[in-house]
């Protein structure tokens, strides 16, 4: 096997958080990480496996207790009671030692675990929700992964089964301290790789039988309406699918189809001068046939019989087999220009060694085999189990075309976190069959573009495609301005892209991480944190009839949030009903949030380090952010290679200031100069003046009194100076236009003129706000119209 292939690991847990018996290992490996091993010959296993990579915690802090019956073992997080035998639900039992629940936070072995859940291999053939796998959380405070059928890592680079059977489980009790439970699953496991920024921006997929001409004319027409994409997926069609049936199916191929695209390298590069980078789709189930362009060679290679054509069968459990399937299959066609893969193998768990599945053989060789050159290593494929996250990013299938499918994904993508998996990747508006609704196209995109990597997918019907311009004007506005959003939003995506790598936290994450006992964190299953700055709702059902607004029952926590469109001042610590017309959805930024975009949305530019940042700032508290930047193509960043620029809102002090302190770290990463446009939203006018390294500089100061915004303009700031905005007067958080807000909702909605004269006088009126609302509670007029005035009223 190559080097490439040899990973780094430290699976030997330490010696000190070890206890042995004669046929037992217990490794202690934190306060709340208990590995728990049975063998009859005594032999234990301390090879690397497809889930633990990592065992050698630092030493523990443990008690050991010897007992008639057995043994205990007690560290500040758990209590473990074994009898030394053979593992049975009476001789083994672990407690989660805290307030957690009344009888449900002990287990005992081979009990069914009540966790929160994790994710699942694929959304193929799925409308609405599935059943999901085992994750490493759970509100009884522990949960129980079993590694004991996993294959083993050996030195050279390759896997082999198991012997002699035994038990391996690892059991993970944090109670509810969750994100240090995920820390540690990382280190375990091995920590989320950074991905390549290109991957963060929007992808364009379809399975089509497109030609070179047909695309590039795509891609010029996406360019003329403004519409950006960083990667260029080609379906299966860009190989030879119709092929003579003694070869059997054309599913499988390797040979670029030249009737379609007559010169893929100079395809390739030329989405490459437009910025693009480009992953082509294979199905390798049926192996290398007769008719490939490879297959001499490959055939040879492997000593088959090429002149008889004998089929080179896919087996990926054979090392021959897998280097020469990657030199011959899949060496060249990157030397042309392809730069990663989508391997969508759909054929099950099978192989001829028990127990290995040939997707995450794929997963790990695939992505390994992606940085022999010093790139950044990524894939594209489904989930193939626990430790499927050092392989990003995932593809979740076929996905049917319904609202209720829409309806699962937000839950679905951040429950993924509860087991490591952050970067799921869905066939964003729908894959197949279902309907056409361009209302649920637009709300499927803007979930996109608050999800993890946002990539519209369509089968080949000529009916289902995802361009803007094939859905009614107002989904079509939608789409493009959602989809330059994206784009815009690069400078933070990417900050949370190193986040979800260093400080082992996803992009996206369950609310319950940040507030794991309030009850109302686990209700709100569509809800999600996206990034340390925002909370997203995403609204996954149609607009109501009359009032053009879709509504959404969402929890805002103890604190103030304003939402990142209309800029919205909520008072947390309560569940609301948020309406919203098809322009947004709801965004919610904690105050102080701060959140580095920027006005570039081309693919060459938000593909690289920004000379312009438009740092939104949300006004309410005292806020921080990092920005990290590196070189955004390449593995420097694990020595720690990089940029980071500190941001600081001083909000509450006696003088209210904002800083961007000079950069630091490898500064030739980044432009020497940037321009900076410094938006605080949801504030009240105040003069300022803006200084570099002590000194007073000039900009261009504008306040929109519609947004309730300051705007503040510095060119050419220099990135190895400070730049400190002081305020002469404190600004304050803006108060909401109730009587502007209400006019707008009661004149779009198309109810009675009656109605809207009478509500909207009520409310000029100006009486107190307990009156109104038990008048409005009063009054005969359809609930949703109520709803709607009580979120302005009382937001």
């Amino acid at each position: 096997m190559r080097d490439i292939f040899k990973v780094k690991t430290n699976p030997a847990a330490c010696g000190e958080n070890i206890v042995l018996g004669d046929c037992y290992r217990i490794s202690v490996l934190t306060d709340g990480l208990i590995r728990l091993e049975y063998q009859e010959n005594g032999h234990f296993e301390d090879r690397p496996s497809q889930m633990a990579w990592n065992r050698d915690f630092k030493p523990t802090r443990y008690r050991v207790i010897k007992t008639e019956d057995g043994i205990e073992i007690l560290t500040k997080r758990i209590h473990l009671i074994y009898d030394e035998k053979k593992f049975s639900k009476n001789g083994l039992s672990i407690q989660v030692i805290g307030n957690l629940s009344a009888y449900h936070s002990i287990w005992h072995y081979s009990e069914e675990i009540h966790d929160l859940k994790g994710t699942a291999r694929t959304l193929d053939e799925v409308d609405g929700s599935t059943e999901l796998e085992h994750g490493v959380l759970s509100r009884f405070g522990y949960s129980v992964l079993d590694d004991g059928k996993s294959m083993l890592l050996t030195e050279d680079g390759w896997v082999e089964p198991r012997c002699g059977g035994g038990e391996d489980i690892y059991f993970f009790g944090y109670g509810h301290d969750y994100l240090e439970c995920l820390k540690d699953f990382y280190y375990l496991s091995g920590r989320s790789p950074m991905l390549p920024r290109f991957a963060l921006g929007n992808w364009w997929s379809r399975y089509y039988k497109y030609t070179e001409e047909s695309y590039l004319a795509l891609m010029d027409r996406f360019e003329r309406e403004d519409i950006p994409f960083t990667v260029a997926v080609i379906d299966m069609d860009w190989h030879l699918v119709d092929i003579d049936p003694k070869y059997g199916s054309g599913w499988t191929g390797y040979t670029w189809n030249r009737s379609l695209f007559p010169d893929p390298k100079r395809f390739l590069q030329t989405l490459h001068k437009r910025g693009m980078r480009t992953t082509l789709n294979v199905h390798p189930a049926e192996g290398v046939r007769g008719f490939e362009e490879m297959y001499p060679d490959m055939a040879r290679a492997l000593g088959v019989d090429w002149e008889k054509e004998d089929p080179i069968n896919f087996d990926i459990a054979d090392p021959a087999f897998l280097e020469a399937y990657l030199e011959y299959a899949h060496h060249p066609y990157e030397e042309m220009g392809v730069d990663f893969w989508w391997v969508d193998w759909q054929q099950g768990n099978n192989s001829k060694i028990p127990g290995l599945d040939p997707l995450w053989l794929l997963n790990h060789y695939h992505f390994l085999d992606s940085k022999r050159e010093g790139k950044r290593p990524m894939t594209f494929s489904r989930y193939a189990g626990p430790g499927s996250h050092r392989y990003p990013v995932g593809f979740s299938g076929d996905t049917i075309t319904t609202w209720e499918s829409l309806d699962f994904q937000p839950y679905f993508t951040a429950n993924a976190s509860n087991i490591g998996y952050g970067w799921w990747s869905h066939d964003i508006g729908g894959h197949m069959r279902g309907y056409k609704d361009d209302e649920m196209e637009a709300r499927w995109a803007q979930f996109g573009v608050f999800s993890p990597i946002m990539r519209l997918h369509s089968s080949c019907s000529e009916f289902n495609g995802k361009e803007p311009w094939r859905f009614k004007k107002e989904s079509e506005a939608v789409m493009g301005e959602f989809l330059r959003l994206r784009h815009r939003l690069m400078p933070y995506l990417y900050t949370m892209n190193y986040r979800a790598s260093e400080s082992a936290e996803p992009m996206i994450m369950p609310m319950y991480y940040k507030h794991p006992e309030a009850a109302e964190a686990y209700e709100a299953a569509n809800q999600y944190y996206f990034g340390s700055e925002m909370i997203v709702a995403p609204i996954t059902a149609p607009r109501i009839r009359k009032i053009n607004e879709a509504k959404v029952c969402a929890w805002i926590p103890e604190g103030i949030y304003i939402d990142f469109f209309n800029h919205m001042v909520y008072e947390g610590g309560r569940v609301m009903e948020l309406y919203r017309p098809l322009e947004t959805i709801p965004v919610l930024v904690k105050a102080g949030g701060v959140i580095p975009m920027t006005d570039s949305t081309g693919a060459a530019d938000v593909t690289k380090n920004p000379e312009t940042l438009r740092i939104r700032i949300f006004g309410g508290a005292d806020g921080a952010f990092t920005l990290y930047e590196d070189d955004n193509e390449t593995c420097d960043y694990e020595q720690g290679v990089c940029v980071t620029t500190e941001m600081k809102l001083d909000w509450e002090g006696e003088k209210q200031t904002f800083t961007i302190d000079s950069a630091r770290g490898a500064l030739e990463l980044i432009p020497e100069k940037r321009n900076y446009v410094l938006e605080f939203a949801a504030v009240t006018d105040a003069e300022c003046h803006v200084s570099l390294n002590g000194g007073e500089t000039a900009c261009r100061r504008s306040y929109d009194e519609d947004r309730r915004t300051l705007t503040l303009e510095i060119d050419q700031v220099s990135t190895a100076e400070t730049l400190v905005v002081s305020f002469e007067t404190n600004m304050k958080l803006s108060e909401n236009p109730v009587e502007k807000l209400a006019f707008e909702f009661l004149n779009q909605a198309e109810i009675e003129f009656e109605t809207k004269e009478m509500l909207f006088r009520r409310i000029r009126v100006g009486k107190s706000l307990k009156v109104f609302l038990s008048e409005l509670q009063a009054m005969e007029i359809d609930g949703e119209i109520k709803g709607a005035l009580v979120e302005i009223l009382t937001a």
